[in-house]
């Protein structure tokens, strides 16, 4: 069968929650036969190499943040603007070698800025229309999203992963716009549809599924694997990372899962503990299961999304300061009114319309 046009996938390597909410769009291009390439670096790489073996894959760096091990990110915001802006000029650049080395028509760039370019048709994925900035900040925040809009009218369509109105999961993050080029394509998460029953009887209490940048994701590991040692729950940690681990542990301890090995995890456990980042939220819809989140201190996206959610009735959260092991199980919410739909129908629409546009070229 002759291959469609190859198209290239660039998630931002900042936590895998961007690599995971692309599986989804990749097998959703695999289907219509599209020649796809990923273009990563890191964990997100190394994640998407066991998650699609057979790819195409190129190594490509992206600006590397790390945060502040205090609660308090705004030093390290003001500090890392110039690395954020001097990295999306440089991948703006080197996109355009990489196209005219490839032949790619079609580039899908996930929270990267700079992948635009005239040679090929450009989509940007994001869920921060209006970035929250810490509060330190404020006064800049209607500059930023104005930057950030211009800067997405290079691209041919953006894509929202989320609904408008009550359904929305991420509220004023992608709410309101004018982008003429806005697409919302629903939920993206790499557990829609998926057949494995779940047991009555759950084998894990509370699983631990850590993520996000450092140093605050070992932080957090640090946190609940000395409060874990003493516990009687039946517990499980997924650290999300290649990196070694200190020390063992008395408790189960995995490393860097693909989607099936943490989905056998997630549909033994009664309870999910992890980061409000937007992916993992995705994926706990999806699978409809109860959870307790814990902000990234200082990540006011993910504190925004806590709150928001937490109003929503979906999902109860705590600040990492104020994690205990022992009073988790209490602080989840008793049952959760998830009546939020999840399907592949408005993606694979919105990638058949592409699959249409470059065929007529």
């Amino acid at each position: 069968m002759k291959k469609e046009p190859k198209i290239l996938v660039c998630p931002l390597n900042w936590g895998l929650g961007h690599a995971t909410r692309i599986v989804p769009i990749v097998k959703q291009l695999n289907n219509q036969n599209f020649d796809v390439w990923v273009a990563a670096s890191g964990d997100s790489l190394i994640f998407l190499k066991k998650q699609f073996p057979k790819l195409n894959y190129i190594d490509f760096p992206n600006y590397k943040v790390k945060y502040s091990s205090s609660d308090s990110q705004a030093l390290k915001f003001l500090l890392a603007i110039p690395k954020i802006i001097i990295g999306t000029l440089k991948e703006h650049y080197q996109i355009n070698k990489i196209i005219k080395d490839n032949n790619f028509a079609v580039v899908i760039s996930d929270n990267r800025y700079g992948l635009w370019n005239r040679l090929a048709y450009n989509v940007f994925i994001t869920h921060q229309l209006n970035i929250k900035l810490p509060n330190s900040f404020k006064i800049f925040e209607s500059i930023l999203m104005l930057l950030v809009r211009k800067i997405i009218n290079n691209y041919d369509e953006c894509w929202i992963p989320d609904y408008k109105g009550e359904y929305s999961i991420a509220g004023e993050l992608v709410h309101p716009s004018s982008l003429k080029n806005l697409h919302y394509i629903g939920l993206l998460s790499r557990y829609k549809n998926q057949t494995e029953v779940e047991p009555e009887e759950k084998e894990i209490d509370l699983l631990y599924v850590l993520s996000g940048p450092e140093p605050q994701r070992t932080i957090f590991e640090e946190l609940i694997c000395k409060q874990l040692t003493n516990n009687k729950d039946r517990v499980a940690v997924v650290r999300g990372t290649s990196s070694k681990r200190k020390q063992g542990y008395s408790f189960p301890v995995y490393d860097l899962l693909n989607s099936e090995e943490l989905l056998s995890l997630i549909i033994k456990s009664e309870i999910i503990v992890c980061r409000s980042g937007y992916s993992s939220i995705m994926d706990l819809i999806a699978l409809n299961k109860k959870a307790l989140l814990i902000p990234t201190p200082g990540q006011t996206e993910q504190e925004y999304l806590a709150e928001y959610l937490k109003n929503k009735g979906l999902f109860n959260f705590v600040k990492q300061n104020n994690f205990n092991v022992d009073e988790a199980v209490q602080k989840v919410f008793n049952s959760i009114e998830n009546k939020i739909y999840t399907s592949d129908d408005i993606l694979k629409g919105r990638i058949l319309l592409i699959k249409e546009k470059q065929n007529y070229k």
